[in-house]
């Protein structure tokens, strides 16, 4: 269970990528779900291959954990859109690279520098 946490809030933080990467087209934002779901389904992939990592880390909101997820969320998500006849065009492999980094890896380093505070502060 305690999982799920950080998933949710990955999960909507790729809903949110989605959300604005279509209306930064012009695209109806509505339609945010064809756009997120294959980076939803690497996502929880992402989740999984994390638990399962021998040397894993531990908690889901460490650094590590997150590193693992975004790889496999844009690789993934990459594949998928491809497989399923869409397109994966440069421009937007390092856009998507770079903001999925930035919200999956981004919350986790903030609430790493937050926990070295509260901690130091004791």
């Amino acid at each position: 269970m305690r999982y799920v946490p950080a998933l949710i809030l990955d999960a909507v933080l790729v809903l949110i990528f989605a959300v604005i990467g279509r209306a930064s087209h012009s695209e109806d934002p509505a339609g945010f779900l064809l756009t997120a779901w294959p980076f939803l389904v690497a996502l929880l992939v992402g989740h999984a291959v994390a638990a399962l990592l021998p040397a894993r880390p531990r908690q889901p909101w460490s650094l590590l954990w997150g590193v693992v997820v975004w790889i496999v969320t844009v690789a993934g998500g990459m594949l998928l859109r491809v497989v399923s006849g869409d397109t994966a065009e440069v421009p937007f492999i390092v856009v998507a690279t770079l903001t999925l980094g930035v919200f999956i890896v981004g919350w986790r380093a903030v609430t790493a520098l937050l926990r070295r505070r509260r901690a130091s502060a004791e």
